[in-house]
């Protein structure tokens, strides 16, 4: 019989736009004993875990809940529960991920609409304005951080537009959540996604999403109750139901909300695992985390710089928790890259279409948006394009990255 050995994964520092580093702290909570999901402990759990959400998502909602699944399941989540076919659904596409959302809006079926800006940059709010005022839709779905290209789309402007054409805006905050400033109420979001992989610092499985009256009248127009559950006459909504049992928020609200009406088992050890996390950020305060991620950012760009690295994109929009880098020319991208991961345990990493190949993504975010991890970062990428026979001046990123510390003090 073939002997299998323990487990033993290696440490690494993984500077990526996610996943990232997890707290100790939160893999310690992961280890607690697994509770009964409808145990007075547990839903004591699950209901601060809501109210804890509200204040990362920076809301007053009183839909504010994880989807047990990757950060990609709370988009499908939102948009198939918020998309009916036929819906007119705008979005502005900067990057990979503005692609995903035309996707999905397609399988929902919808009419879909979008306006595309070159990768590297973002739109000017008006230009999104504009193109509401003319389609007219019923849903605007945007990402917020767009990781693939290290970009970041002003929001604030943009959830009054759509109020005034009643049109439900969803917006991915994967990428952002817990790193930047994510004003759900004061943007006038109706529905936002976040990430657990990254500025959180959680292992990837759950996807906290918030959304708001405008988006839950929507809801219950599609309401359903599983036939196992229904203990008498169920009268369906007026619109088409939502064509996912799994990631029917008008069940899973339920499932959320006193009533705990079974939906499916939830996953007890993750939950641990984002309430844990969500804790930290709390306790460290949104502002001054904001600041780190901030820090660090400026740190590891003086030292890029330095070495005689360009950055990639418009610097007006950049993405405060990712720097991509133009691979030098004459430089095997992917060599560099494995020479991080083999000889320093480090790893960043490279990008998709038409960026694949000619851009390294280099994440600060959570755990892993700290003092030490730059440095390293720094001192290896230059000893790795100095092993690769690239011209630049030795030591002067890390001691640059060193200077804006002390600035900062």
């Amino acid at each position: 019989m073939k002997r299998y050995e323990d487990l033993a994964p290696s440490l690494r520092c993984i500077m990526t736009p996610g996943p990232v580093e997890v707290d100790p702290r939160v893999l310690r909570a992961m280890s607690f004993p697994v509770l009964g999901q409808f145990d007075p402990e547990f839903t004591d759990i699950m209901n601060e875990t809501m109210e804890m959400l509200r204040g990362l998502f920076k809301t007053n909602n009183k839909w504010a809940f994880p989807i047990d699944g990757t950060s990609r399941s709370g988009i499908e989540a939102v948009m198939v529960s918020l998309i009916a076919p036929g819906d007119r659904v705008l979005i502005p596409v900067f990057g990979r991920f503005g692609h995903l959302l035309h996707e999905i809006a397609e399988r929902c079926g919808a009419e879909v609409y979008t306006i595309e800006k070159e990768w590297g940059s973002v739109f000017a709010p008006e230009e999104v304005i504009s193109a509401i005022r003319s389609v007219k839709p019923d849903v605007v779905a945007i990402v917020h951080g767009e990781t693939s290209t290290g970009r970041m789309q002003p929001l604030a402007e943009i959830g009054q537009a759509c109020r005034e054409q009643d049109a439900l805006l969803i917006v991915d905050a994967v990428a952002t959540i817990g790193g930047v400033p994510v004003e759900t109420d004061e943007w006038m979001l109706d529905a936002v996604i976040g990430g657990t992989q990254k500025c959180l610092s959680i292992p990837s499985g759950m996807a906290p999403v918030t959304y708001n009256e405008r988006a839950e009248a929507k809801l219950l127009k599609r309401k359903q109750i599983e036939r196992g559950l229904r203990t008498g006459e169920f009268e369906a909504g007026e619109l088409p139901p939502v064509r996912s049992n799994y990631f029917d928020l008008s069940m899973l609200q339920d499932y959320w909300s006193p009533r705990r009406l079974n939906h499916h088992t939830e996953m007890t050890s993750m939950l641990y695992a984002l309430r844990e996390g969500l804790r930290l950020v709390l306790e460290e305060g949104l502002e001054a985390r904001h600041a780190r991620h901030a820090l660090h950012e400026q740190a590891l760009v003086a030292g890029l710089t330095a070495m005689g690295l360009t950055l990639y994109g418009d610097a007006d929009c950049k993405l405060t928790v990712v720097a991509c880098v133009l691979i030098p020319e004459g430089i095997d991208g992917e060599a560099v890259r494995t020479m991080l991961l083999d000889h320093f345990g480090i790893e960043i990493a490279s990008s998709f279409g038409p960026l694949k190949g000619k851009i390294w993504r280099i994440g600060t975010m959570g755990f892993s948006c700290r003092k030490n991890n730059v440095l390293r970062l720094l001192g290896a990428l230059e000893a790795a394009l100095l092993r690769h026979s690239h011209t630049l001046s030795p030591g002067r990123s890390v001691q640059a990255a060193l200077d804006v510390y002390e600035q900062k003090g």
